[in-house]
């Protein structure tokens, strides 16, 4: 895992255009501690931030290949999981390696395949090929979008960055947003668009897209779309081959050559990660570190919800006794916690999902004290129907996005008319992502809306969470894997029937199936909790004072987009929000920290409105 950057130019040499480029490159040491380099030729500059974890001496970047007069060059960030088959597969094709990175194994596969090289790789990434001898780039995501890949095209050149911070540090690229962008902010804000980057001029290739950049042109394509195709098998041989995918998916993912471990809150995933993890590693005579987190007095205030039943202590000690891990227990401070928000600002580059992103933040920070990568349970929610709003029918067939159902708690904290199109854009969004639903003619009307259910999950929903995982993760220099965002899992997810998704009327009923002789039972048929937040009302008290500062400075500003009154209601009556702002983690206390990092993202990154 790394952070990769790069500067094309049609017009003007940029060799001698070290400051930039320099500062482009500082902008990706978090996410690449330790080593750095670049590639440059007078109208192209590769940028590489290296976390090392497999092959540390021969994956060095950018990594490049002499043929004659031509060169092709790298910059990746990412992992390979099928990689052997691949090294293997071009072995048989004449190529021959210098080392056993998944680096290497990229470059030769552009080499011999081109850019159908992408139709050949399992594994998260985003990353650049320069030719010299065509003078063009080709650039690709994962088909997941687990791997940022940010970019501005320019008139006479392109940008492109792991993070939004590194095309900032480019004087080209202002830190601008219009109407648009302010309509992101607020109405649809923790997430974004898919293909966006809120900024003017910035966009981000989607999940599963590739493009080429040549004489001023950029050209993308999907090269993996999620489709539709007859689900064909049965009860038995679904929960079989779910079990194959998931288990064959994580341990891909345990091959490393620095310390690993996993993530571990007691719940379906991240238990089914661990105990497979923990098997895999005993084979090897290795024991298998786990981490949880929680927080100060979280027991004192912890209530029971509809959304949160139970918490996670009594389940994560099940698994440690079952698997026998190595578990440490990362509590976080609720001070901590608050003041973290504005660092989770600094890493998405964004507002985001507040405290959410700031204790993964925090989380990382220590787990990086010992580990370098680690593998999490993301995204089987959205895949499988873990979340409510898949089981609920008056909200099934709604004609919105489930986990931001109606506006009115947005509208409710700014100005009378301010970005008054904002419903028509949000409900336009909705309408353009349904679309993308694949269908067969056969298809009934329930069965095309949870196919219509599954595509705003995956990009939205689940692209927010990816969003988060990597921005927060990376921070502190730590890789985290997601086994259930394997394409394979993704692809067999979206055709399986909901009866039998749900098996036993039950949200991930088919995963609990795959597994339920391999965990205790306790851990399989436990009902769904959310990621482990803080129920300290000190966080509350901390947040109210943050808000209010807002509303009293002058100078802060957002303070001539908030309704005064608006927010100050949530802060007296914060029990009385008619919805959440974004899923069931984000209440009161989260709508509150929004708007602080809202106001800190304006002043942070000096954001300029522009266009209204």
């Amino acid at each position: 895992m790394c952070g990769i950057a790069g500067w094309f130019s049609d017009r003007e040499p940029l060799i001698e255009q070290t400051d930039i480029i320099d500062r482009m490159s500082k902008t990706l040491c978090r996410r690449g501690p330790d080593e750095h380099g670049a590639y440059a030729e007078p109208g192209c500059v590769l940028i590489h931030r290296r976390l090392t974890v497999v092959d540390p001496e021969n994956g060095r970047q950018p990594m490049t290949e002499r043929l004659g007069d031509r060169t092709v060059a790298l910059v990746y960030n990412g992992e390979l999981y099928n990689t052997e088959e691949l090294r293997s597969e071009l072995t048989s094709a004449g190529y021959t390696f210098r080392g056993h990175s998944d680096t290497e194994v990229l470059l030769k596969a552009y080499l011999c395949y081109g850019e159908k090289c992408v139709e050949k790789l399992n594994g998260i990434f985003a990353f650049a090929v320069y030719d010299s001898e065509t003078r063009s780039l080709f650039l690709a995501r994962d088909p997941i979008g687990v791997k940022p890949f940010f970019y501005c095209k320019y008139d006479g050149g392109f940008i492109f960055g792991s993070e939004i911070k590194t095309l900032l540090a480019n004087p080209i690229v202002k830190p601008q947003i219009d109407e648009q962008g302010l309509m992101e902010i607020f109405f649809i804000g923790p997430g974004r668009t898919p293909g966006g980057g809120i900024f003017k001029n910035i966009g981000e290739l989607l999940p599963g897209e590739c493009a080429s950049y040549h004489a001023g042109k950029l050209i993308k394509r999907k090269y993996f779309r999620i489709s539709a195709s007859e689900h064909e098998h049965d009860r038995k041989q679904t929960i079989e081959y779910i079990r194959f995918l998931l288990t064959d998916a994580i341990e891909r993912q345990l091959v490393s050559d620095v310390p690993l471990c996993t993530f571990l809150s007691g719940g379906l995933d991240s238990s089914i990660i661990s105990s497979t993890a923990a098997r895999y590693r005993a084979k090897h005579g290795e024991t298998l570190d786990t981490y949880s987190v929680n927080y100060i007095d979280n027991a004192k205030y912890f209530k029971r919800s509809l959304f949160q039943p139970n918490s996670d202590e009594e389940y994560i000690n099940t698994m440690v006794n079952d698997i026998g891990s190595v578990h440490h227990n990362i509590v976080l401070d609720n001070k901590d916690l608050y003041a973290a928000l504005f660092d989770a600002v600094k890493a998405r580059d964004l507002p985001g999902m507040v405290d959410v992103d700031s204790s993964l933040l925090l989380f990382c920070r220590e787990v990086k004290k010992d580990f370098t990568v680690a593998l999490s349970g993301e995204c089987a929610d959205e895949l499988f129907g873990g979340y409510p709003w898949y089981h609920n029918e008056d909200i099934l067939f709604e004609e919105c996005f489930p986990w931001s159902r109606t506006q009115q708690v947005r509208r409710g904290i700014l100005k009378d008319g301010f970005l008054p199109r904002a419903e028509e854009y949000v409900h336009a969004k909705y309408e353009n992502t349904v679309k993308l639903a694949d269908s067969l003619p056969n298809d009934t009307p329930h069965k095309k809306r949870m196919r219509e259910m599954f595509m705003l999950n995956f990009f939205w929903f689940m692209q927010t969470l990816l969003d988060r995982k990597d921005r927060m993760s990376m921070y502190s220099g730590l890789e985290v894997r997601v086994p259930f965002c394997d394409y394979r899992i993704v692809q067999y997810a979206y055709n399986m029937p909901w009866e039998l998704k749900s098996l036993d009327g039950r949200e991930k009923g088919i995963v609990r199936a795959a597994f339920s002789d391999v965990l205790p039972e306790s851990i399989a048929w436990r009902k769904k909790s959310p990621y482990p937040k803080t129920h300290n009302p000190e966080y509350f008290r901390l947040c109210c004072e943050g808000a209010e500062k807002i509303l009293a400075d002058k100078t802060s500003p957002i303070q001539d987009m908030l309704k005064t009154q608006g927010v100050r209601s949530i802060i007296e009556d914060p029990d009385g929000i008619s919805s959440p702002w974004y899923g069931q983690l984000m209440r009161a206390p989260q709508i509150l920290a929004y708007i602080a990092q809202v106001d800190y993202w304006f002043r942070e990154y000096n954001v300029e409105i522009c266009g209204m």
